[in-house]
C-alpha cells in the first residue's frame, strides 16, 4: 500500500493530549489518523455524532457553581466518607 505525506495543523495542547492518549493505546499519531479515516470511509461520514450540547440554564448554573467550588480553597474537602459523615453530623 503506497502512502502519501499529509500535513495537518493541530492545536499544540490538543496534539499533546491526543499523543498521550494514542501512546497509551499503542498507536502513533499517523496510525490513529489512518484509523479515523478508515472509520469515516466505513461509516460514509464521521464515525460519531457532531452536535452542540444544549444544556438548560439550571445545568449551566450548576456547572459554574461546581467550577467555583472546586477552585475555592476555603471550601472544605474530605478524604473519606467517614470524614464527610462526621462533618455532616457535627
Amino acid at each position: 500500500m503506497a502512502t502519501t505525506p499529509t500535513q495537518v495543523r493541530i492545536d499544540t495542547d490538543v496534539k499533546k493530549a491526543a499523543t498521550a492518549l494514542f501512546d497509551s493505546l499503542g498507536l502513533d499519531m499517523s496510525s490513529a489518523v489512518n484509523l479515523f479515516l478508515h472509520q469515516c470511509i466505513l461509516h460514509g461520514g464521521l464515525p460519531f455524532a457532531v452536535e452542540i450540547p444544549q444544556y438548560s440554564q439550571t445545568t449551566l448554573a450548576a456547572m459554574a457553581e461546581a467550577r467555583r467550588i472546586s477552585s475555592d480553597p476555603s471550601v472544605p474537602g474530605y478524604s473519606s466518607m467517614d470524614e464527610l459523615k462526621s462533618a455532616l453530623n457535627s
